[in-house]
């Protein structure tokens, strides 16, 4: 009796392809194309399985290599000078990956001159060509007796017209949802690669600059995206617009104090109006892009004590209405870097009545009284000494009106 039911439990078994060695679901009755398809979307089922498979294996090794790594947030008001202490501290401890962003950086910087550019011919155009009032002003100088402001600014915009054209496509390409020209804003590290990858033509004068020159002329995508050239030929022009005594004055009376904004560079036109112009390390710190929400940087520690150790920094918006998104990014972190800026004569840009160091001081009690950071490392970051040693300098003096 034992011995039927052994042999009815082995016949069970063959008749169930399931339950067959290696069955790959044929059929006897299948026509040819169908065992075909059959084994197509077999292979097909395997190699999704064998993806799916890598991609939790990479995801569980990012998740361990993250948990082992170094992780801090960057905290502060928007303009505390979050950027340049995240560029200081690349180029401090990971030269390398500092060094590869470097022709990321020259457009960058040469955005800022355009900017400057554009916000002087604005200022120019709203001191001289007044709607319903005097086209001139009432100081006369050497530059009215050659034709007179009106002419000059008109020149002026001719002649830095293609530079405002380049500017709004290389917009286009990393900030598709920028409204003002006036700032460079992007949202992420995205923004990196698309410069990177950007096409770029060889240095003047070289074997291949005219051949690559001819060909990229053939490409709508490709045509003048490039600022060098043509700062190169307005070099002169824009350096006697920025020395011209009356635009100066012009600048000062309407309240354009170009020195004291992020990403000047107009004292630099020499040194960057050049071919061959490649950012120091100084430029990189002081080039100006705007970031909007959250972005982590992540990068390997090249010297130092922990080298190869995985450095993982956040940096969260920082304007008024982004501070309520700040509470997710306080966990698993082991540090919190706050940034004060020591601009005390300075207001915010969300809120031009609200002073900025107060602002900063009233932030910083919020965090330190926050019962989620009761156990956290918080450091307190004074920046932007230079700016307050410059205004001090000027003879500004510090008033507590509260």
């Amino acid at each position: 009796m034992k011995s039927k039911e052994k042999g009815s439990s082995k016949s069970d078994k063959s008749s169930n392809p399931f339950l067959a060695k290696q069955w790959n679901g044929s059929n006897p009755n299948e026509t040819e194309e169908e065992a075909q398809t059959r084994v197509r979307q077999l292979q097909e089922a395997q190699r999704v399985s064998k993806e799916i498979d890598h991609n939790l294996s990479e995801t569980k090794k990012a998740l361990e290599k993250r948990r082992r790594g170094v992780k801090i947030l960057l905290l502060g008001q928007s303009e505390s000078g979050k950027s340049s202490v995240l560029k200081n501290f690349q180029r401090a401890f990971a030269p390398k990956h500092f060094e590869s962003e470097r022709a990321v950086w020259k457009t960058i910087i040469q955005l800022n001159i355009i900017a400057s550019l554009r916000l002087i011919i604005e200022t120019l155009k709203a001191e001289w060509e007044p709607s319903g009032g005097s086209a001139y002003p009432t100081t006369s100088t050497s530059s009215e007796a050659a034709g007179g402001p009106g002419r000059k600014l008109r020149r002026l915009r001719l002649t830095l017209s293609p530079l405002f054209f380049i500017e709004a496509n290389i917009l286009k390409l990393i900030s598709p949802g920028c409204k003002e020209c006036r700032e460079v804003c992007v949202r992420g590290t995205e923004w990196k690669t698309l410069l990177s990858k950007r096409p770029r033509l060889p240095p003047p004068g070289s074997a291949d600059f005219g051949l690559t020159a001819r060909r990229r002329s053939q490409s709508v995508i490709n045509h003048e995206n490039d600022p060098t050239s043509v700062l190169c030929a307005s070099r002169d022009e824009i350096i006697d617009l920025w020395e011209d005594p009356v635009v100066q004055e012009t600048l000062e009376r309407r309240g354009v104090y170009l020195q004291q904004m992020p990403g000047f560079f107009m004292s630099d036109i020499a040194r960057i109006a050049t071919p061959e112009y490649l950012p120091t390390d100084s430029d990189i710190v002081r080039a100006r892009i705007r970031t909007v929400g959250v972005e982590e940087h992540h990068f390997v520690v090249e010297r130092g004590v922990d080298t190869n150790s995985d450095v993982y920094i956040t940096d969260v918006g920082g304007s008024r209405s982004q501070r309520a998104t700040w509470v997710p990014y306080f966990d698993d972190v082991q540090a919190i870097l706050f940034l004060a800026p020591l601009a005390f004569n300075q207001t915010l840009q969300e809120a031009v009545r609200v002073n900025r160091l107060e602002d900063s001081l009233l932030l910083w009690r919020e965090i330190c009284s926050s019962k989620l950071l009761a156990k956290a490392n918080l450091i307190l970051f004074f920046n932007k000494m230079d700016v307050l040693k410059t205004t001090l300098a000027a003879g500004v003096q510090v008033k507590n009106e509260m």
